[in-house]
């Protein structure tokens, strides 16, 4: 036996109340009238920053445009051609160390707290957290209002990994300081797609 099995053993066995799990409907959920106006101003908020893409804009456009210094970007979609390297063609994860840009494909956003979902497309997981930059793209149309809408969205969906991404990375533990980038990308740009 696992010390994992027997610790999990010992606290089943010692266990004397056994409760029923709480039922976890919210009789009043945050709601907006505007969902991705409310997106977009939680995007800020949360230190990141948004683009609701026009009709006839050029995603590659907004990219460079936010980004004019990156040397290094990685994405595997398509639609992105500016992109200098396809991180499914590395081998290991610590050759996406040096990423200035990474552009990944978000499937749902949150109004409430401008979290993306992103489940793992690309073949390194690290991709969403060691660039400097990370650029996400999520469709208008899958702009949901709460939490509680977007976990039962995700309760249909088949993924190995996946996380909720809002704004950069930050920490407020050293020194009562806001640090952005503590462990994560520094800076977060959410594209709003049609």
């Amino acid at each position: 036996m696992s010390s994992k099995d027997s610790i999990l053993q010992s606290i089943k066995k010692n266990t004397l109340a056994k409760h029923e799990m709480p039922s976890l409907k919210i009789d009043n959920p945050l709601q907006y009238e505007d969902k991705i106006q409310a997106f977009c101003d939680m995007s800020r908020t949360v230190g990141g920053d948004y683009h609701i893409l026009q009709q006839g804009e050029n995603i590659n456009e907004v990219i460079l445009k936010h980004y004019p210094d990156a040397k290094r970007i990685g994405s595997a979609l398509p639609e992105v051609s500016c992109a200098t390297f396809n991180p499914n063609d590395v081998k290991t994860a610590q050759e996406l160390n040096g990423t200035d840009v990474a552009v990944v494909q978000g499937t749902v956003g949150v109004a409430e707290n401008a979290a993306v979902w992103i489940p793992q497309i690309e073949k390194h997981k690290a991709l969403y957290f060691i660039s400097e930059a990370l650029v996400i793209l999520v469709s208008k149309k899958n702009i949901l209002t709460n939490m509680h809408e977007a976990y039962q969205w995700l309760e249909n969906q088949t993924y190995k990994f996946g996380v909720f991404i809002s704004g950069p990375s930050k920490t407020a533990d050293i020194e009562q300081a806001l640090v952005f980038g503590a462990h994560g990308a520094r800076n977060v740009l959410v594209i709003i797609t049609d």
